[in-house]
């Protein structure tokens, strides 16, 4: 038989970081009956959460978001604690959860949503020991949200004084792949277009836009760029409009 030392030393450390006292304590409780969790808990804000791991640093980090935080502050906090360990994989706890949310979270270092409303805690275990193996939790839609983001490209809304758009809808497309690198010859293929069509188009956007160079375009798109899906998609050569605007 194994011993009881080695046998703590497999345990999983658990960090749980709450604003709420009686969630914390309820949570903390129910998962140091799981033999394969070790805990210790602290308050949902930076200074706590460094403080503590800087005494036992742990396996896998839950931050627990109660109804009347505030989620912007535990993006916040969670960016800071990401920033100093970076290699504590980091799990969202939440009652209710949006686009926004995700997608700041997991740009913040997270590793893992789950919430609470839609499992239980044998879920919730097992949500802890994949993330802490280094895998990634999340659910269906959450993970749509990850891949509309991807799928997104940077365009350009330029609006002249009466609120109508400078540029065309094609002009928006290229821009926005001048903005991820593409060259000439490659934007005309992506697009089906000739190359002497896309330096006509760059010479018009150029000319509306007042600048001169490839790299002031780069710059101005950087700075006044809004994402938006992509509008094509590429197959065989040839352009389909609107392919990914939706599922199925």
């Amino acid at each position: 038989m194994r011993s009881s030392n080695a046998a703590t030393s497999e345990r999983i450390g658990v960090l749980i970081a709450d604003s709420n006292r009686m969630q914390v304590e309820l949570l903390s409780n129910s998962l140091r009956r799981r033999p394969e969790f070790q805990i210790s808990t602290c308050q949902l804000n930076a200074v706590s959460i460094l403080e503590s791991v800087a005494r036992k640093p742990p396996q896998v980090a839950i931050l627990s978001l109660s109804s009347s935080a505030n989620p912007a502050e535990l993006v916040t906090t969670l960016r800071a604690f990401h920033l100093a360990y970076r290699d504590i994989p980091k799990v969202l706890l939440l009652d209710v959860w949006d686009r926004e949310l995700v997608v700041s979270a997991f740009r913040s270092g997270a590793r893992g949503i789950f919430t609470i409303n839609d499992a239980n805690l044998r879920l919730l275990c097992k949500c802890l020991v994949r993330v802490a193996a280094g895998q990634v939790w999340m659910n269906t839609e959450q993970l749509n949200c990850l891949l509309d983001l991807i799928s997104e490209v940077p365009s350009l809304r330029v609006l002249n004084s009466g609120g109508r758009p400078l540029l065309t809808p094609r002009e928006e497309q290229v821009v926005a792949l001048v903005a991820e690198g593409l060259a000439n010859r490659e934007i005309a293929r992506e697009l089906n277009l000739s190359e002497h069509t896309i330096k006509k188009y760059l010479f018009r956007i150029f000319e509306k836009l007042g600048i001169s160079t490839r790299v002031e375009l780069v710059l101005y798109a950087v700075n006044n760029g809004e994402a938006r899906q992509a509008e094509w998609l590429v197959s065989g050569g040839h352009v389909l409009p609107g392919s990914i605007n939706g599922h199925g």
